[in-house]
């Protein structure tokens, strides 16, 4: 049997004999007879009432109608991460994607003459007005699935006589301007089917586990059966109820001759598996596809999100994220009561890990990307890049390691470094490997502070800063995710693009609404990154973080700030730079000795030893690749 053309059966029982039952209801047998007459007269009386409904709302609107529908995230590879939906959680799928059973058995149990009526059925209406009449108050319905749709679209869910007049008359009109099976594609996407499940794609893939399109007899008999109340009768809590409802529809079904007794009989034995309750999960990975939320929220809007049906690719890439939560994990120490970790891509920058916390269900503030902390050290390569993209400095240029103070309002401000000692003259290579502060801040006022701050808005740090002198010392609050997008951009020899999870969003149809590929720009001299990078490289070869080392070149930079209470380490290899960041979130103190190359480093080593396994070897291009200003 085709999947669109159905047997016109009389439905059992109709019979007006059964209807009048007794002299005592000759006038009911009247009505019923009148209401009888055809269809034709009936649909006539029914337009013409249209006069009264003048403020009925035009049924072409349905041609623009787009019903909301669920939001999808993947990460880089097409892995589902999670689900966003307001109320209605939904998939709109074509008809010819539905399966034939679920179609069969809907129309068997709502609407066996949906395929040869106009909108109206006058049996069952004439056997709803009767009940009705008897009763003295509504209390059956006898729509046909125009008549449902129109009332789940259009009209309020009291029960009146009135509204049920306005229901005939617009699934008239509705049944005028649209084909049947424009009707019933409309109909299976927007009914409810419980768990805040509306359409029949979503419902399917939680009842069941599977598309619709695979639904077989039993399972179709089943969620048909819901329909007629989703709440009660849903099998997740209410098996029985839902399998007697299921008979119910496979008897109404043999009784059509749409199936066999055989059929039958295979699907009322057929042992039934249920899915899982799909509506309002929650993510695996909430810090990060809560800031995708927040990036899109952005761009469309909340609405759009939960109700537009978007498909989104992000950046994440799940074995990555993986590795950088269990590195979390196993990192924590006593003494700190948060971390946070981001991996940016130098030659995209799009984000392909991110950590915002420890535990999510205990916080939800996301440290990556909105915890304002000073970087101490690790602010100190934009200093030294400042330098060298004066014209005037070079890795191996000597600066004096001494004492020297400035004046700062009505004080003085005398730098001291860590060890409260002096070391003289050297070189800055050496400076930077040993994290000197004094050569830093001397830098700092001899390139300019505020040509310090320019390029760092260059490098995509757009938080506050203020021209201090103690700037050059991380004398600012960045995020982590700030502090990862700026190395990317020192790893990629200057050519910056604004850092992101989304790769691209399309509509539930495939149409392109966000097309986030990388927009490089050159914004920094290739030089001074260049000579940047290969001083980072001595940070971790010789300097402060040799626990750093990962077996291939990377260039990086500890961070310490005063009293201990941030400390970091960012690095990166050509593919990958990554923001490691330990403190406390009410901003005490770590404890003495606690510093990026005794406590981050090896975090940050044990992360990128692993996310870089399957990279290839690759080195950052020297200096001399370029040429110097």
């Amino acid at each position: 049997m085709s999947s669109n053309t159905y047997p016109r059966q009389k439905p059992e029982n109709e019979s007006t004999a059964q209807f009048v039952g007794g002299a005592g209801k000759v006038a009911g047998a009247t009505l019923i007879g009148v209401l009888m007459l055809g269809s034709s007269v009936v649909a006539g009386a029914l337009v013409g009432l249209a006069i009264s409904f003048q403020n009925l709302p035009d049924v072409r609107i349905l041609r623009n109608y787009t019903p909301s529908e669920t939001s999808h995230i993947y990460d880089v590879k097409g892995k589902h991460l999670t689900s966003l939906h307001g109320e209605a959680n939904r998939e709109v799928v074509p008809l010819d994607e539905i399966s034939p059973h679920l179609k069969r058995s809907v129309m068997a149990i709502e609407d066996s003459y949906f395929y040869s009526h106009k909108g109206v059925n006058v049996t069952s209406t004439a056997r709803a007005l009767r009940a009705n009449f008897n009763k003295g108050e509504t209390s059956e319905g006898g729509s046909t699935v125009t008549m449902q749709l129109v009332k789940n679209l259009f009209l309020t869910p009291e029960r009146a006589v009135t509204r049920k007049v306005a229901e005939a008359v617009l699934a008239l009109r509705v049944e005028q301007v649209f084909k049947k099976n424009e009707i019933l594609e409309l109909y299976l996407n927007q009914i409810y089917w419980g768990h805040n499940n509306y359409g029949a794609e979503t419902a399917s893939q939680s009842y069941f586990g599977k598309s619709v399109r695979d639904l077989n007899l039993a399972e179709s008999a089943m969620m048909a059966g819901i329909i007629q109340a989703p709440e009660e009768l849903t099998p997740f809590y209410n098996m029985k109820a839902a399998t007697e409802r299921q008979h119910v529809v496979l008897q109404r079904m043999r009784d059509l001759k749409w199936i066999t007794p055989e059929e039958e009989k295979q699907a009322r034995n057929y042992k039934i598996k249920l899915g899982k309750i799909t509506s309002f999960q929650g993510s695996e990975i909430p810090y990060v596809t809560e800031a995708i939320v927040k990036e899109l929220t952005k761009k469309f809007g909340r609405d759009a999100i939960l109700k537009g049906g978007l498909r989104i690719q992000s950046s994440i890439d799940t074995k990555m994220q993986r590795t950088a939560e269990d590195t979390v994990n196993r990192s924590y120490r006593t003494g700190a009561d948060q971390m946070a970790l981001v991996a940016v891509d130098p030659r995209t920058h799009y984000v392909k890990a991110m950590v915002g916390g420890l535990d999510y269900k205990k916080s939800q503030y996301n440290r990556a990307t909105q915890a304002l902390r000073q970087p101490g050290s690790a602010f100190k390569p934009f200093v030294y890049y400042a330098a060298f993209a004066s014209g005037k400095y070079e890795p191996g240029s000597t600066i004096v390691d001494s004492p020297v103070g400035y004046p700062d309002g009505d004080e003085m401000y005398y730098p001291q470094n860590y060890d409260r000692s002096f070391a003289g003259a050297m070189s800055m290579r050496r400076a930077l490997e040993q994290s000197r502060n004094i050569p830093a801040v001397k830098l700092g006022q001899e390139v300019g502070l505020n040509k310090v701050i320019e390029i760092c808005r260059s490098l995509g740090i757009k938080s506050p800063i203020e021209p201090v002198i103690s700037l050059p010392l991380g004398a600012v609050d960045v995020t982590p995710l700030e502090m990862a997008t700026a190395y990317a951009t020192l790893a990629n020899n200057g050519w910056h693009s604004d850092p992101t999870l989304i790769i691209q969003a399309t509509d539930s149809k495939g149409g392109l609404v966000l097309d986030n590929r990388p927009k490089l720009r050159l914004v920094l001299d290739p030089w001074a990154a260049a000579a940047t990078n290969e001083i980072m490289q001595g940070v971790i070869n010789q300097g402060t973080a040799t626990s750093a080392q990962i077996g291939r070149p990377a260039a990086g930079k500890t961070g310490t700030t005063s009293s201990e209470k941030d400390i970091w380490f960012v690095g990166s290899v050509p593919q990958l730079s990554t923001a490691v960041w330990v403190g406390n979130d009410d901003n005490t103190p770590l404890g003495s000795g606690a510093t990026g190359g005794t406590v981050v480093a090896p975090i940050w080593r044990d992360f990128m030893s692993q996310a870089v396994r399957d990279l290839p070897v690759e080195s950052f291009r020297p200096p001399s690749d370029f040429q110097k200003p």
